[in-house]
C-alpha cells in the first residue's frame, strides 16, 4: 500500500518533525508512506471572507495538483465522519480488499479546503468536532495510520 499525506504548510517545530520522522520510520514496515507539502497563503488581518475564499481556492489547486486521480482520497474535515481507530483499521483494510493501492490523506490549510478539494474527497474523516493545529495533525493522522495498521496485523501496541 502507498500512503500520501498531503498538507499546507511547513513543519516549524524541531519537536513536530522528529515525532513525524519517528511514525514515518514505523510505517516503513508496513507502507509506502510520503508527505507532500504544498505552500501555504499568507491570510491578511481582518480577511474579507472573498479573501479567504481566495486563498482556500489557491492552496487547493496546489493540493489537487498533488492528488493523483487513481488515489483514494481521504480529507481531513471537521466535518467528516468520526470512527474509532479500529474503524480507520478496517477502512484501510477494506480498501485494500477491494484493490485499492494508494490512499491519499489530505489536510488543509488553517482555513480548510476549497469546495474543489472537499468535492474530489472519496472519504471525508474528522478527529474531533475541535480545531487542531495543522503540524500537530499531521503527528496525530500518522500515530493513527500507524496505530490501524498494528490492529491489523495483529501486533501489540493497540492499547
Amino acid at each position: 500500500m502507498r500512503i500520501t499525506v498531503v498538507c499546507v504548510g511547513k513543519i516549524k517545530e524541531k519537536f513536530f518533525r522528529d515525532a513525524i520522522d519517528e511514525y514515518m520510520k514505523r510505517l516503513s514496515r508496513y507502507a509506502k508512506v510520503e508527505i507532500t507539502e504544498v505552500a501555504d497563503e499568507k491570510t491578511p488581518d481582518n480577511a474579507s471572507e472573498r479573501q479567504e475564499e481566495q486563498i482556500r481556492d489557491i492552496e487547493g489547486e496546489r493540493i489537487l495538483k498533488n492528488v493523483p486521480d487513481s488515489a483514494y482520497a481521504v480529507l481531513l474535515a471537521i466535518n467528516g465522519e468520526q470512527v474509532t481507530s479500529e474503524g480507520l483499521a478496517k477502512k484501510i483494510a477494506d480498501l485494500q480488499v477491494k484493490g485499492e493501492s494508494h490512499i491519499c490523506f489530505i489536510i488543509g490549510g488553517s482555513l480548510g479546503t476549497s469546495e474543489d478539494v472537499y468535492k474530489r474527497a472519496d472519504y471525508k474523516l474528522s478527529f474531533s468536532k475541535m480545531t487542531f493545529p495543522h503540524q500537530l495533525m499531521r503527528v496525530v493522522l500518522l500515530e493513527q495510520i500507524y496505530r490501524a495498521y498494528k490492529i491489523n496485523a495483529g501486533e501489540p501496541y493497540h492499547k
